[in-house]
């Protein structure tokens, strides 16, 4: 590991203790922050409810307002999750509804994209809607270096990821793909413990010059761009004890892998890739049938560069 890397691990490294709430609510007051909680959400009707009203019972009283807008993203479910999260309190937007001029990809990263246009937090704080046993420490653990640590831009949560019992058997995306890509190439990122968890925090005016791959690369991509546009020391993470979620089967890890390898060459070389699509198998009545699949190719350019997002904060 780099000497520069473990530096940053002793300084940039934090446990969710280490930034109390009381100490956050009052940066917050002091600075005048807004903090935006954003729910990417995809037929999630099971565990959004719980999610939101653990937020909102927890971070949005008289008595702890830490977070400012809570607002979930339905990217076109086909369950009641719309109606769940805005039964608990939530704030609900349709991804298909925010700007309507620009064609609609699918994909959690186009989701996160649209969602700086419908949310106005200067700290945005992204979380996955398929937690289970959900804590309001994965929302104010990542805000609070954000509000009391100077020069910080982008907090990333790491987490126990326990697959079938086992203790640290899940992200297994993150050790046979994203881990090695970073560590070859980008190694100053190997301290990240889960470069590709999906709960993380981020100032507006860092988000709003990134461009944002509309599928399962972003985390990928958002980690590496910050990067290069604001430096390591500005990075960090904190530990906020256990993740658990619904687990994807193996063709659709396999997806995502292609994803971020796609993500990490574009960055590489921003080349030409010249087939970017993926073949899997599937047994069938005669035998293996292959199953061919796109791959994500596209990027949205920095919101700040889109015309209605700057008029809307200028006014």
């Amino acid at each position: 590991m780099l000497e520069e890397v473990e530096r940053w691990l002793n300084r940039r490294s934090w446990a969710v203790t280490e930034h109390p709430l009381h100490r956050s609510l009052a940066a917050k007051h002091a600075s005048g922050q807004t903090v935006s909680v954003v729910l990417p959400a995809l037929n999630e009707e099971e565990t959004v409810g719980e999610i939101v009203s653990e937020i909102r019972r927890t971070l949005m009283t008289d008595a702890v307002p830490l977070v400012d807008e809570l607002v979930v993203i339905d990217s076109g479910s086909t369950d009641r999750t719309s109606e769940v999260a805005a039964a608990a309190g939530a704030r609900v937007e349709h991804r298909d509804a925010i700007l309507p001029r620009v064609p609609v990809r699918a994909g959690k990263g186009e989701v996160l994209w649209r969602s700086l246009f419908v949310t106005s937090g200067d700290i945005v704080c992204f979380v996955d809607a398929d937690l289970k046993e959900f804590s309001a420490d994965f929302v104010s653990g990542i805000v609070g270096p954000l509000l009391t640590e100077p020069g910080v831009d982008f907090v990333k949560a790491m987490y126990d990821r326990p697959l079938d019992g086992a203790a640290g058997q899940g992200g297994r995306v993150t050790e046979l793909m994203a881990r090695p890509i970073l560590n070859l190439h980008w190694p100053q990122l190997a301290g990240f413990v889960q470069p590709l968890g999906g709960e993380y925090a981020a100032r507006r005016s860092l988000l709003e010059r990134l461009p944002f791959p509309v599928g399962y690369g972003v985390e990928l991509g958002l980690l590496v761009d910050a990067l290069h546009t604001v430096g390591l020391d500005a990075l960090a993470q904190v530990d906020v004890g256990v993740r658990k979620h619904r687990h994807q089967d193996g063709q659709a890890l396999g997806r995502m892998a292609a994803a971020i390898y796609r993500t990490a060459q574009l960055r590489l070389a921003r080349g030409h890739l010249v087939r970017p699509v993926l073949t899997q198998f599937e047994r069938g009545d005669d035998g293996f049938e292959p199953r061919v699949h796109p791959v994500d190719t596209e990027e949205r350019p920095p919101m700040i560069e889109i015309g209605e997002y700057a008029e809307r904060r200028v006014a």
